[in-house]
């Protein structure tokens, strides 16, 4: 955890970033889901017994930089997230998170939802 709070301190808006690489197929990922829209992945850092990611391919560097325009595709994400967490088996629950700048854990900033599942989830998450 502390591995990812440093990244998240460390990490800095601008250029290119990994999920982009993934949409564009440089770099290869366990995809679960992909339109013309966004596509979904499996975390190769997973955090519970399922996780994945939901990456708009429009690349929208943080949440609160998002565009009214944008409402439809980030409820889009919302609606494959849920989807996919069907498709994987998430009957009795999930979670989705989206991470906000350095205080809130953004390690890449390009916006994309976590889905997490198949365990008892705590509450308080942080």
């Amino acid at each position: 955890m502390a591995d990812e709070i440093s990244r998240a301190q460390a990490a800095r808006p601008g250029g290119d970033t990994i999920f982009g690489k993934i949409i564009r197929k440089e770099i290869p990922a366990n995809v679960i889901f992909e339109d013309e829209q966004c596509i979904a992945f499996h975390d190769i850092s997973p955090q519970a017994p399922v996780h994945f990611l939901v990456v708009p391919k429009k690349p929208i560097v943080q949440l609160s930089e998002a565009q009214d325009s944008d409402e439809s595709l980030l409820g889009h994400l919302m609606i494959v997230g849920k989807k996919c967490a069907a498709d994987l088996g998430l009957t009795k629950g999930f979670r989705m998170v989206v991470n906000e700048g350095p205080e809130g854990g953004q390690s890449v900033y390009h916006v994309h939802l976590h889905v997490l599942g198949g365990r008892q989830l705590g509450w308080p998450p942080g």
